[in-house]
């Protein structure tokens, strides 16, 4: 796919901030793993199509880009953090503490969560939650009591599903896709099995049994991947009867290699995606620190560039990619374009 080069004013702004500018002149970038090939190919079309270094794309993970993300303001720190969450009211506080307070949020579209395995290997076709959250609990309701978890195999857990161990490879707690992997899957299994109410009528209080719904097991079933999602494909390749959590994306562009199940019967496709139908999915964003706009050169022609419709758009290189286009993408055109920061027009 071939750009057009696009003007810029940002040469004008480094005229006046030159002194500030002067150590750094690449966008920096650290994050998501599920962001960072979306990030990479914008970073390498930014680079061939504009008078500005590519930018450095880095992964690490959401929690981790944000961490960095907060460390300051400075050339020292990065620009932009990729995140496959929306950052948390105590990372902005702790942004705040070091005085990045203007912070632009950018929403660059939607990715599903999927649950794949080899190609040839055993057929896990279809999952619900509450087969995710009775196969990877440290305790489930049997006989309407909580017990430690008793299962073994899938088969187990329900009998239309393989008679094979249970071994998942879920994203580590780092990841953004932990929390909604938790949020949409095991919390709403916990819920769906009456788990939660179990807990409750023991005596926990509320909050405690939405915590303790998030909990896997810890006998070696349930083992999380600190590392992006090759890292996941590996251990599966290592695993032929293992289930991974990948984003829609990365699975799309490895079908040679992995098969994918549906989620309470509906199969991950951008269109289910886009639609809502599939109920485990979540929009990515990446977080911009106004206060480098103008000292970093290049660094909002990035941001407008990456949510181009030509970038970003259903027809764009993004979405070839597996990116469900955000249908509320001028929207955030005008906040980038405005540099309007979190908290305000809201």
């Amino acid at each position: 796919m071939s750009f057009t080069k696009l003007s810029t004013s940002a040469l004008a702004i480094l005229a006046v901030a030159a002194t500030a500018a002067s150590a750094r002149d690449q966008v920096q970038v650290a994050g998501s793993s599920t962001v960072l090939p979306y990030a990479s190919i914008v970073a390498e079309a930014f680079g061939e199509n504009f008078d500005f270094p590519t930018p450095v794309v880095e992964s690490g993970g959401s929690s981790a880009g944000l961490k960095r993300f907060c460390q300051g303001v400075g050339e020292e720190h990065t620009d932009i953090a990729n995140a496959s969450r929306a950052i948390r009211e105590k990372e902005i506080k702790a942004c705040a503490e070091n005085g990045v307070s203007d912070i632009i949020e950018v929403r660059i579209g939607y990715d599903g969560i999927v649950f794949a395995s080899q190609l040839d290997g055993p057929a896990y076709d279809a999952f619900t939650p509450s087969d995710i959250f009775n196969a990877l609990a440290p305790k489930v309701l049997v006989d309407g009591k909580l017990v430690d978890n008793p299962h073994t195999t899938w088969s187990d857990v329900n009998a239309d599903l393989p008679a094979q161990d249970i071994l998942a490879f879920i994203p580590g707690t780092k990841h953004g896709t932990r929390e909604v992997f938790e949020e949409k899957v095991v919390a709403a299994g916990c819920e769906a099995t009456g788990a939660m109410q179990a807990m409750i009528d023991s005596g926990m209080s509320q909050d405690d049994a939405e915590d303790a719904c998030l909990e896997v097991r810890t006998d070696g079933r349930a083992v999380d991947i600190d590392g992006d999602y090759t890292e996941t494909l590996a251990s599966i390749d290592a695993n032929a009867h293992a289930i991974g959590v990948f984003g829609l994306a990365f699975y799309e562009n490895n079908t040679d290699k992995l098969k994918v199940a549906t989620m309470s019967g509906v199969a991950p496709t951008t269109e289910s995606i886009a639609s809502g139908e599939y109920p485990v999915s979540r929009p990515l964003y990446f977080y911009v620190k106004k206060a480098h706009i103008g000292v970093i050169p290049g660094l909002k022609e990035y941001a407008e560039f990456f949510i181009s419709d030509e970038i970003a758009g259903p027809d764009g290189p993004l979405a070839e990619y597996g990116l469900v286009s955000d249908p509320d993408l001028a929207a955030t055109q005008t906040r980038v374009s405005d540099e309007q920061t979190m908290g305000e027009g809201m």
